[in-house]
């Protein structure tokens, strides 16, 4: 049985990959605003969106992860699972070990990516470093590296999370 504390986490997990999936969604609609209002002012006015490619590229990697989380706590995340759904059928044990393991590779790759993050948005941070062309547009690099951080970290927490959903489910049979 899972504690309450424990609860708690996962219930502030799932709500925290639930918000930074909204918070992609938005990302998303303003994204396409922008690349319309480019498109529409570049061809009515001659005046495009100065920096339009780089925020394309800030926002695409800001999406990617801060919808991350939510794909993996709702299961969705895109993997071949042919094998594993004919093993549940026939042998259900073997696919519940192979399903294990691979909750804890995810896991552990997750926070390898966020150990590795993390010094890197110190530096971003620290130094203010930035992309784009200077005097036509600009962007600081720590929101990205803080993203790709704090995704990291919680897609790691959300597969753990299955991981002892299993082994709790498992033992309350």
């Amino acid at each position: 049985m899972l504690t309450s504390v424990t609860q708690a986490i996962v219930k502030i997990a799932n709500n925290t990959a639930t918000l930074a999936n909204i918070a992609g969604t938005l990302v998303v609609l303003s994204l396409v605003a922008i690349v319309n209002y480019d498109i529409f002012a570049r061809g009515l006015f001659n005046l495009p969106f100065r920096g339009a490619v780089e925020v394309v590229q800030f926002t695409l990697v800001l999406v990617v992860f801060l919808q991350l989380p939510d794909v993996v706590k709702t299961g969705r995340l895109t993997r071949s699972d042919g094998l594993l759904g004919l093993l549940q059928r026939h042998k259900p044990k073997t696919a519940a070990v192979i399903n294990f393991f691979i909750n804890l590779l995810s896991a552990t790759v997750m926070a390898l990516i966020a150990i590795t993050m993390y010094p890197e948005f110190i530096d971003m941070w620290e130094t203010q470093d930035f992309f784009g062309i200077p005097g036509v547009f600009t962007a600081p690099w720590w929101p990205i590296k803080l993203a790709i951080f704090c995704s990291a970290a919680l897609c790691a927490l959300l597969f753990f999370i299955k991981i002892i959903s299993v082994h709790d489910k498992d033992n309350n049979k």
